[in-house]
C-alpha cells in the first residue's frame, strides 16, 4: 500500500530492494581533527570545536567550524585543481592509511571497476572569490587560475581520479545539503546496476564567504555556537570538512564490515530554503531507505537527526520523526560539535554514524541544554557510551526539499 502522509496524501508506493554493499574504509577530517579517530574523541568529549573565523574576514560576528590544520601540497602534474576544497579532500585521502584501502581496492577490481560520486555545495567558491579580488586589484585574473578545476562541483571528483589514478564513472551532485547523502545511494547503485565493484564516495566542502553571508542575509547564522534542537536555539553555524567512505561489493572478504543497507532520497520542493512544515520529505525519504532495506521502523536503534538549530528545520525534523516511528529511538545531532558542513555533511555525518556502530556508543547533542516541546524527540544530550546500536539512520536534508536518509548496518 502506498505511504500517506495525514496533510499531503500517499507519498510513494513500494519499492523494489536494493542488495547492500560494504563500507571497507573511511575516513574524516573536519573541526574535530584530521582524522576518524580525532573526530570520535570528540564525538565521546562531547565539547564544541567552533572558534572564530580564522580563514578571511567577514562582517557579522558567528562561530565556525574550520579546519585550521596545515593543508597538502599538491604534486605539480595536478596543481591545475588546486583549491581549498581538494586540499581537504587530499588530507582526508592521506590519513589513517586510506589511501592504501583504495589502492587495494584498484588492485582487486581493476581501475575501470571502481568509480568515484562526490558531494558538494561550495567546491571551489572560496578559491573563485580570493581570484576575483585579485582581478579587482590587479585588473586579471591570478596566472593559472582555471574556473573548470577550481570552482565546478565536478573539480574536486576530477582531482580525486586523477590523484588515483581511476577509470571507472566519476562524477559530482550538488543537491545543497544532502548532496554527500546522495552520493551514497549513487554509488550504491553503480555497484547494484554492475558498473562497479568498488566506488569511493567523498563529501567536500570548505568555508567561503558566499555561503556564510548567505546563509546571515537569511538571518540564519547564529552568533554563538549553534544549539541543535533546544528551545534558545538562534540559527546555524557554519562549518567545513572532508569524509571519504569506500563502498564494495559484500564478498567473504568484507563481510565482516558495517554495511549501507540503503539510501532514501525525495524532493518536496516545498520552498527554495524552507522544509515542508510537516517534514513530508523528511518522512518519505526515511521510510523509502526503510524499504529499499527490508528494515521496519521498530528495527531502527538510533537516529542521527539533520537538526541544523534553525527553528523550522529543527521543527520540520521532529515531526517528521514523530510521524514516521511510533516510539522514535533516541537521537542526536552533531552539528553544535561539528557546524554544519553542508554538501559534506550527508558523509561527514555517515562517518560519525559508522563509529557508533563499531565503536558501541550514541553520540551527544553538544549545546542541548532546554528541550524545545515543539520538537518531542528523545534527544540525547549527553554521550551514551557502552551502548550497542545495530540499525542507524543519518538524515540530510537540504534546501529545496533535497532530502536523503542514509540506513548503516553493524556486522
Amino acid at each position: 500500500m502506498p505511504f500517506a502522509h495525514p496533510k499531503t496524501g500517499p507519498l510513494m508506493t513500494m519499492q523494489p530492494r536494493i542488495p547492500p554493499v560494504a563500507v571497507t574504509a573511511y575516513q574524516c577530517v573536519s573541526a574535530a581533527g584530521d582524522d576518524a579517530e580525532s573526530l570520535y574523541l570528540s564525538l565521546i568529549v562531547n565539547r564544541s570545536c567552533l572558534k572564530p573565523l580564522r580563514l578571511f574576514e567577514i562582517p557579522f560576528e558567528t562561530l565556525v567550524g574550520e579546519v585550521t590544520s596545515p593543508l597538502p601540497d599538491f604534486r605539480p602534474s595536478l596543481k591545475a585543481y588546486d583549491s581549498r576544497n581538494a586540499r581537504l579532500a587530499l588530507k582526508a585521502l592521506d590519513q589513517g592509511g586510506f589511501r592504501s584501502n583504495v589502492e587495494h581496492a584498484i588492485a582487486s577490481h581493476g581501475p575501470g571497476r571502481v568509480g568515484l560520486v562526490l558531494g558538494t555545495s561550495t567546491s571551489g567558491i572560496y578559491d573563485s572569490e580570493n581570484a576575483y579580488a585579485h582581478f579587482q586589484s590587479k585588473g586579471v585574473m591570478p596566472a593559472g587560475f582555471q574556473f573548470l578545476k577550481i570552482q565546478t562541483a565536478q573539480a574536486t571528483a576530477e582531482f580525486l581520479h586523477l590523484e588515483l589514478g581511476l577509470q571507472g564513472p566519476c562524477y559530482s551532485i550538488s543537491t545543497a545539503c544532502s548532496s554527500s547523502a546522495k552520493a551514497l545511494g549513487a554509488a550504491q547503485r553503480l555497484i547494484a546496476a554492475g558498473f562497479c565493484d568498488a566506488v569511493l564516495v567523498a563529501g567536500v566542502d570548505s568555508l567561503c564567504r558566499l555561503t556564510l553571508c548567505g546563509f546571515n542575509s537569511l538571518q540564519l547564522v547564529s552568533p554563538e555556537a549553534c544549539r541543535p534542537m533546544d528551545a534558545k536555539r538562534r540559527g546555524i553555524s557554519i562549518g567545513e570538512g572532508a569524509a571519504l567512505l569506500l563502498l564494495e561489493r559484500l564478498n567473504p572478504e568484507n563481510a565482516v564490515r558495517p554495511r549501507l543497507l540503503a539510501v532514501g532520497e525525495s524532493s518536496d520542493a516545498h520552498h527554495m530554503s524552507a522544509p515542508h512544515p510537516d517534514g513530508a520529505g523528511a518522512v518519505l525519504a526515511m521510510s523509502q531507505a526503510l524499504q529499499l532495506a527490508g528494515r521496519d521502523v521498530s528495527q531502527v536503534d538510533y537516529i542521527n537527526l539533520h537538526a541544523t538549530a534553525s527553528m523550522l528545520n529543527d521543527l520540520a525534523d521532529a515531526k517528521a520523526i514523530n510521524h514516521l516511528f511510533p516510539k522514535p529511538p533516541p537521537c542526536s545531532g552533531v552539528k553544535g560539535l561539528l557546524g554544519h558542513t553542508l554538501g559534506a555533511s550527508g558523509a561527514v555525518e555517515a562517518v560519525v554514524s559508522l563509529l557508533s556502530l563499531e565503536r558501541g556508543f550514541l553520540p551527544g547533542t553538544c549545546g542541548y541544554e532546554q528541550p524545545d516541546p515543539q520538537c518531542p524527540c528523545p534527544v540525547i544530550a549527553t554521550p551514551l557510551l557502552d551502548q550497542r546500536p545495530r540499525l542507524v539512520l543519518s538524515n540530510a536534508f537540504g534546501f529545496g526539499g533535497n532530502n536523503a536518509s542514509v540506513l548503516l548496518e553493524a556486522f
